[in-house]
């Protein structure tokens, strides 16, 4: 687990100071700019997506987990349970969709591409 955390780390400084270190390239904008911008624009797509999904994939195992506990416990309230369920997983899917969201606008219509791309 320690060798991973370190691994992650230093993905993370090597993503968060790459383009610091081909800032003083020669030569167009367009040419030193747009492959880093690219690339790690669709590192962090694949960041948002994995780490939305893992964390709404988590919460929706709890909330089945404890909901089938609960019927378990009262089968008489086993309709009012799974009701309150449903309407929890609608919740907890919409933090997926978000991330999806902000995925698809990095991806496709980022705002930030006019600082790193000429023309």
């Amino acid at each position: 687990m320690n060798r991973n955390l370190w691994v992650l780390a230093a993905m993370f400084i090597f993503v968060a100071f790459a383009g610091a270190a081909w800032a003083e390239g020669t030569g167009t904008k367009a040419a030193d700019g747009s492959v880093w911008f690219f690339g790690l624009t669709i590192l962090g797509a694949g960041i948002a997506m994995g780490l939305g999904t893992v964390g709404t994939g988590a919460g929706m195992g709890n909330t089945v987990g404890k909901a089938l506990e609960a019927m378990a416990r009262q089968p008489e309230m086993i309709g009012t349970i799974q009701t309150n369920m449903f309407i929890g997983l609608a919740f907890i899917e919409s933090l997926a969709i978000y991330a999806l969201a902000v995925a698809m606008i990095l991806l496709y219509a980022n705002p930030f591409k006019g600082l790193f791309i000429a023309g």
